[in-house]
């Protein structure tokens, strides 16, 4: 197997492409977006017209969108045009049933949908189709972890979700105190990220912060913000009591009233910033 579809070109999508296609697979990739799909050409991709024209060729397909409507679309197209034998690696952060519904509409298909969001997989039908995943998988990513049935990669996605957001919000109020006390931030991110306290968004966020530079090429707080509604949904559903992350939601809140719905979720610092009177 050398060619894969993929569906979603957007900050992740054309990041797992990129890896795909530095690897030596075929990419068929198709997006609504018209600049998306010119720089996944230019990265050496192939152009499909919809999801199923991004499938035609494939045995795996790869989904990473932005919104439950999104899938439904996507799920529409391929069954319009049924490929049994097909195995799509759904890699968005989804309420779970969001994703059994579009699972269940693609069975009815012949197609095998797995619920991967980025890091986990989603009989002997079923293990066919994760033998079949596991190539693309591994040229997408570092690490591939099986979590069992269908929607716990999902729920492992928000629990990891979950941490970063509360990571974020404190690895920005830690810098916000180090600045007030008079401390050089450069210092303060070497000293801190070679001990304990360190995290990794302290590290990857952190000088972003330090710089008070928030444009950054990662997830923007209007996204981010998606994800948040489905965690605290999660939470719900499941009667788990989350109040660190409900605390922390109150600053990604505060980034998109403030005008960082476009910035990277670093813009919490911002917030803090503008707490403290700085």
């Amino acid at each position: 197997m050398t060619a894969v579809g993929f569906v979603g070109l957007g900050t992740m999508g054309s990041a797992l492409t990129a890896r795909l296609l530095a690897a030596g697979w075929d990419v068929a990739g198709c997006d609504i977006d018209p600049a998306r799909v010119a720089a996944h050409r230019a990265r050496g991709g192939t152009v499909a017209g919809s999801p199923a024209g991004a499938a035609a060729h494939a045995d795996v397909a790869v989904t990473s969108l932005p919104s439950a409507d999104a899938l439904a679309e996507v799920v529409a197209g391929l069954a319009a045009h049924p490929r049994p034998g097909l195995v799509v690696i759904e890699t968005s952060t989804l309420p779970v049933a969001v994703k059994h519904q579009a699972r269940e509409v693609l069975a009815e298909r012949g197609t095998v949908l797995l619920d991967c969001p980025l890091s986990g997989t989603g009989g002997q039908a079923l293990a066919e189709a994760k033998a079949r995943a596991l190539p693309v998988l591994r040229a997408m990513t570092r690490g591939v972890h099986d979590v069992g049935e269908f929607g716990n990669g999902s729920a492992v996605k928000f629990i990891a979700n979950l941490l970063v957001a509360v990571h974020n919000v404190a690895a920005a109020e830690a810098l916000v105190l180090a600045e007030r006390a008079g401390l050089d931030l450069a210092t303060v991110l070497t000293a801190v990220a070679d001990g304990a306290g360190t995290s990794a968004m302290f590290e990857v966020r952190g000088p972003a912060m330090a710089a008070r530079d928030y444009s950054g090429p990662g997830v923007t707080a209007t996204v981010f913000d998606k994800d948040l509604q489905i965690i605290a949904g999660f939470a719900r559903e499941t009667g788990t009591p989350v109040p660190l992350f409900t605390l922390a939601s109150a600053f990604y809140a505060a980034a998109l009233a403030q005008g960082h719905a476009g910035d990277d979720t670093a813009s919490v610092h911002a917030v803090l910033r503008r707490l403290a009177g700085d």
